[in-house]
């Protein structure tokens, strides 16, 4: 008997023709199909199983995906050199670098969703914003780690003592969903159910600075006396269905689209690179940034006025945003500067709250679509450094409108 995720479409079934037989299938694509009539209605349950129900649940047509829990993380943030940190630091440099400070547009009336550990509420930097927090994690809401908060600030945070770190001040309406623990750690069940709540309460944008952790469930089996082997085979069979079970989960949210504005996830790629020791030392973008309709965002410094890969940032990234020396809120009250790919996230979450309010103001669709384009075609591609990889910065660095 294992512990398996099962996420269900229940959106309701209707026959091919009046009095016909047939099914309508399933639709995981970026739109709803014309035999569709109402949208998809997910629903995440976590149910004890044996191996041979599964594959009775696999022929329900109901079931969209199944997965074994594993473990997710916070993208810890990165230690730099004292030169690299220098050279990036600044007065919340980012705000300035991806646009914000001369745009137009403050994110008003778009509806933001930050899934991360949670979010210190009394902070000023979140003076006078609706905030609905919702605990996954079961430690209680409210951030006692940091991460979040430090998130929220760079996407919407007011500014504090005269500094500025919030990309969409105008933002008014957010959705806190803590699925990481007061340690930094959860499990994807957390996770997915978190995203489920946010689409389901009309967020526009969901940003998420964390990642599945492979090899700590690796660790975790072989501390229980696994063999390595097994150990490493079963986290890879867990990782598979992760990834499938997002790509699902993400397929229903694109179909939702049809019936409504949309919602545009963005993530990390996470920091496991080390160009600092060799400049080949490159991970890939790491789940969930890696999953299929994900915005992945990796993460610049800033070398004099040329922007610059950061050695810990994920390559293979959509798109590219500051990462290093970032300040924003802090736990308790101040401000404080992290780096990582964390801390890029936000800013392309708060880039695209500030595209929403500018697809709304004109005369094209306002949707998830519309706004995501609008994103990707209007980053930067100039002003960097003459060795940085397109590989690494993807389309380039994110721009406000």
């Amino acid at each position: 008997m294992r512990e398996y995720i099962v996420l269900r479409d229940l959106q309701p079934t209707r026959t091919s023709e009046p009095f016909g037989g047939g099914l309508r299938g399933r639709t995981a694509g970026p739109a709803p199909s014309a035999a569709m009539e109402a949208p998809p209605e997910p629903r995440l349950e976590v149910e004890n199983l044996e191996n041979r129900d599964l594959r009775e649940m696999a022929r329900d047509p109901e079931v969209a995906a199944i997965a074994p829990p594993m473990p997710t993380r916070l993208i810890e943030p990165r230690a730099l050199d004292d030169d690299a940190a220098a050279a990036a630091a600044g007065d919340a440099w980012g705000i300035a670098a991806v646009g914000a400070d001369s745009s137009a547009f403050t994110g008003a009336g778009v509806t933001v969703s930050v899934l991360d550990t949670g979010i210190d509420s009394a902070h000023p930097a979140f003076s006078g914003v609706s905030i609905n927090e919702k605990d996954f994690s079961g430690s209680g809401e409210g951030d006692r780690q940091g991460h979040g908060t430090h998130c929220a600030g760079t996407v919407f945070g007011r500014d504090v003592s005269g500094s500025r770190i919030g990309v969409a001040r105008g933002v008014t309406n957010v959705l806190i969903g803590k699925v990481l623990g007061d340690s930094g750690g959860g499990s994807s069940d957390m996770l997915f159910n978190g995203m489920q709540w946010a689409v389901q309460n009309g967020a526009n944008v969901i940003s998420m600075s964390l990642g599945f952790d492979f090899p700590g469930m690796v660790k975790g089996l072989v501390a229980n006396d696994w063999p390595a082997d097994l150990a490493t085979s079963r986290a890879l069979e867990a990782y598979r269905a992760n990834l499938r079970m997002f790509d699902a989960l993400m397929g229903l949210i694109r179909a939702q689209e049809g019936f409504g504005p949309g919602t545009i996830v963005v993530a990390a790629s996470g920091n496991e690179s080390e160009r600092q020791i060799d400049p080949d030392y490159e991970i890939a973008a790491s789940l969930p940034a890696a999953a299929e309709g994900v915005v992945s965002v990796g993460a610049l410094g800033r070398q004099g006025s040329v922007f610059t890969i950061a050695p810990f940032s994920n390559t293979f990234p959509q798109i590219a945003a500051p990462g290093v020396a970032v300040k924003s809120a802090k736990t308790g009250g101040g401000l404080v500067e992290f780096n990582g790919t964390s801390m890029a996230c936000p800013h392309v979450a708060g880039v695209a709250a500030l595209w929403w309010e500018a697809v709304r103001s004109s005369p094209v669709p306002a949707t998830a679509r519309t706004v995501l384009a609008k994103l990707l075609a209007s980053a930067q591609t100039g002003g960097f450094a003459p060795d940085v990889d397109v590989a690494d910065r993807g389309v380039g660095i994110v721009r406000s409108p």
